[in-house]
């Protein structure tokens, strides 16, 4: 782990989505977090240590999921299906397939597996995974606004992690998606999926990965925006802790109340004709019962004051 310096950054911005408005003030307290993603090696360790079994590898219960199909609710996750030409953008589903015995040790379904994969990111992992982990470590899960700090590596205001070119001088500093989203990768940072944690520089804090690889779970309940700038200097929230549990049902699916968490850092499915969330500001909701094989997480330890 590494130790991050607290202080006061500016939180948001108001240049990209409507849910990363408005840019506000916070200060956050020092913490350590990880160098990098938990990884398939550490994760593996974990559950050798206390049998844990992942919600992915878990059927559904009927009475949380109400209309579900009743063959559907089975043990499984959701694993990215790039077509092979142009859809429709609006429709996740022409990408995502939620496949059956999918989850950590089988990434892409029956028949796959992490051999060779250690020093990639532990994916498949729900909140409760990521939860359980962080408890048998002696860590925590980081807030929203500890990880943005984190990833902004002292860049207060900058676009990236590392400036506000994505590219500059043709260098790719991220595994994210080369090319027209989702039926054509170009790969041209060096790989298809996900890659060894280490694969790209660090930010200015020495942390890997905050950006791009997989997308990063939170502590924190999604909000559909953040709240306004403090009036005062003396009025800047210290250490916040996000929104309501209520708050962040999805009001898309009001007969299923599984609240949803922040994700940061966006994923190597995050290309520029979709889903720019390559990003410190960047937010994404995900529902606390959801694994896919682009979400991971890493942790902090805050110091015992905080």
């Amino acid at each position: 782990m590494l130790w991050i310096e607290g202080g006061a950054f500016h939180m948001g911005s108001d240049r990209h989505y409507p849910e990363e408005r408005p840019v506000h003030r916070v200060r956050v307290d020092g913490f350590f977090m990880d160098e990098t993603p938990v990884t398939n090696a550490q994760f593996r360790a974990f559950v050798e240590a206390t049998g844990h079994v992942t919600v992915a590898e878990i059927p559904p219960n009927p009475k949380d999921y109400p209309g579900a199909l009743p063959h559907m609710l089975k043990a499984g996750s959701l694993v990215f299906s790039p077509p092979d030409h142009p859809v429709d953008l609006r429709n996740w589903g022409q990408w995502w397939t939620f496949r059956f015995r999918a989850n950590w040790r089988q990434p892409y379904g029956p028949g796959s597996s992490i051999k060779g994969l250690d020093e990639h990111p532990v994916v498949h992992v729900a909140y409760a995974d990521a939860d359980a982990y962080a408890t048998w470590a002696g860590k925590d899960l980081p807030t929203e606004a500890e990880w943005e700090f984190a990833a902004r590596g002292g860049l207060d205001g900058a676009e990236y992690a590392w400036g506000d070119a994505l590219n500059p001088e043709g260098r790719q500093l991220a595994n994210t998606w080369q090319g027209e989203f989702p039926h054509q990768n170009l790969a041209l940072d060096g790989f298809e999926r996900t890659s060894p944690v280490r694969s790209f520089p660090p930010n200015g804090y020495g942390l890997y990965d905050m950006i791009g690889n997989v997308w990063e779970w939170t502590a924190d309940f999604w909000t559909t925006r953040h709240p306004d700038d403090a009036p005062k200097a003396c009025c800047v929230p210290v250490n916040p802790r996000g929104g309501a549990m209520e708050a962040s049902y999805d009001p898309n699916q009001p007969a299923i109340r599984i609240p949803r968490k922040v994700l940061k850092g966006g994923s190597h499915l995050c290309a520029p004709n979709y889903c720019r969330r390559y990003r410190p500001a960047a937010r994404h909701a995900e529902p606390v019962d959801t694994s896919t094989s682009h979400v991971g997480f890493r942790c902090v330890r805050r110091a015992p004051n905080g």
